[in-house]
């Protein structure tokens, strides 16, 4: 079977590919040496994109050096955004949620607030979002999209007279 980088417990664009079973990836989160290993190449993608991971423990987030060249190619190439999609679905499936939520913090702040990223920004706010299995956390999320958003008025990923009364 072809490997995947980044598998999933769904089918993706390569039909060859299976997906996951739990029993899989309950094998995987068991290994010291898989983890390690999935965590070299989540840093290898976000080097691409990038992005570093300046701290393993929490998940933190900074871009790169080479950040203005990677991210023309990120606004450039869309596909970039279903990978992007996949990598977060599999920080989830593999425990490292609050990984995901820094990934998708940082690009809601790239596109909303530094407006580096326009053309990721519909990604980010349809796709990337909503991968956060934390409902608390997807709802921190939402509202501080929600603050960034201009115009407010537009916003649509949320209730407004909730997120007016989020604390």
């Amino acid at each position: 079977f072809p490997f995947r980088l980044f598998p999933l417990r769904e089918h993706g664009m390569n039909s060859r590919a299976r997906p996951l079973t739990c029993q899989e990836i309950q094998a995987f989160k068991k290994s010291k040496e898989v983890m390690q290993r999935f965590i070299r190449a989540y840093q290898l993608m976000l080097r691409f994109y990038g992005i570093n991971l300046i701290n393993e423990e929490s998940g933190e987030l900074k871009r790169a050096e080479n950040w203005a060249k990677r991210f023309q190619n990120l606004n450039r190439f869309s596909h970039n955004n279903l990978r992007i999609t996949r990598i977060l679905k599999c920080l989830g499936e593999m425990g490292y949620e609050h990984y995901q939520v820094h990934l998708v913090k940082f690009f809601l702040t790239e596109t909303l607030v530094k407006e580096t990223l326009p053309n990721v920004k519909r990604s980010a706010l349809d796709y990337f979002l909503f991968t956060i299995r934390s409902k608390r956390k997807r709802r921190e999320l939402v509202h501080y999209a929600w603050q960034h958003f201009k115009p407010r008025g537009s916003f649509v990923w949320g209730p407004h007279d909730k997120l007016l009364q989020y604390r």
